[in-house]
């Protein structure tokens, strides 16, 4: 990704730090993040960015294994499904369920397939239970590294001291 490219917010509407979340459960930014996000810096961004593009894809590659990454992205385009095309494609297979896990009934015509562990689930219970792992671990990382940084100071990327 270059350097110049603009990152949007992750915002997608449905923010509930104003309800007293320290981690949002629409977007999994931290509750500063979604307040002071108009006055950072590119850098201090891309960092958010990455890391919410590195917790989701971890998320996501624990239930679901791409196995044709041309025919996902082909088919991202055919369902003009929106996505960040500079995020790791399992962020891209999210955006997928989250746009239509209810009308995917052969993941292989997608480019993906379920793990066996979770083929007895349903791709709604999936994408849900994938939302749902993705805010614990961003929650578990604003405890361990935000609420707490003054305990790991040297552990805190300096783009976002």
């Amino acid at each position: 990704m270059s350097n110049l490219t603009p990152i949007k917010t992750p915002c997608i509407g449905v923010c509930s730090t104003g309800i007293g979340d320290a981690v949002c459960r629409g977007c999994k930014r931290f509750a500063h993040e979604v307040i002071d996000w108009n006055g950072y810096s590119p850098e201090q961004k891309r960092a958010i960015d990455a890391r919410l593009d590195e917790f989701l894809a971890k998320c996501v590659a624990n239930k679901l294994r791409i196995v044709d990454p041309g025919l996902l992205s082909w088919q991202l385009s055919v369902q003009k499904i929106r996505h960040q095309p500079h995020h790791d494609p399992y962020c891209h297979l999210f955006a997928l369920l989250k746009a239509g896990a209810n009308q995917i009934t052969a993941p292989e015509q997608f480019g993906f397939e379920v793990l066996p562990r979770y083929r007895d689930v349903t791709l709604i219970q999936l994408r849900d239970q994938i939302d749902e792992e993705f805010w614990v671990l961003s929650a578990a990382h604003y405890d361990r590294y935000i609420a707490t940084r003054d305990l790991f100071p040297e552990q805190v990327p300096e783009a976002l001291r």
